[in-house]
């Protein structure tokens, strides 16, 4: 069994970069595809970016693309997602998620994380 713990969301400022941890326990876990999604109240979950295993190939949605960058250390089982520029518009609770597969990106998720949320004021 994987288990997925993000952490490092608070309140910032329109503006600011913030980074967002998620640490996976269980076996194998360095051999996991990794992403990130987001949702608001009243808003379907919408998928931000992935990670392959090895961390040469990464995906990513339109709305983050050239602020937000996804890494890994195996080493450490951890994802980060760095983000900068933050906008108001990039509110929400993040999830980290997991996936056993060679498909890249994949189409479902086998692990999700508790969440993280992200406040960005004006």
């Amino acid at each position: 069994q994987v288990r997925l713990v993000e952490s490092g969301g608070k309140l910032v400022q329109t503006g600011d970069s913030l980074r967002l941890s998620c640490a996976a326990s269980g076996p194998s876990s360095g051999r996991l595809i990794m992403g990130w999604f987001r949702q608001t109240p009243g808003k379907e979950r919408e998928f931000v970016n992935a990670i392959s295993a090895s961390g040469s190939s990464t995906s990513y949605a339109d709305s983050v693309k050239g602020r937000f960058t996804i890494s890994r250390d195996n080493a450490k089982n951890t994802v980060y997602l760095q983000m900068n520029s933050l906008k108001p518009e990039d509110t929400a609770v993040y999830y980290c998620a997991a996936h056993w597969g060679e498909h890249f990106p994949p189409d479902e998720y086998d692990y999700w994380g508790q969440g993280t949320q992200v406040t960005v004021s004006l």
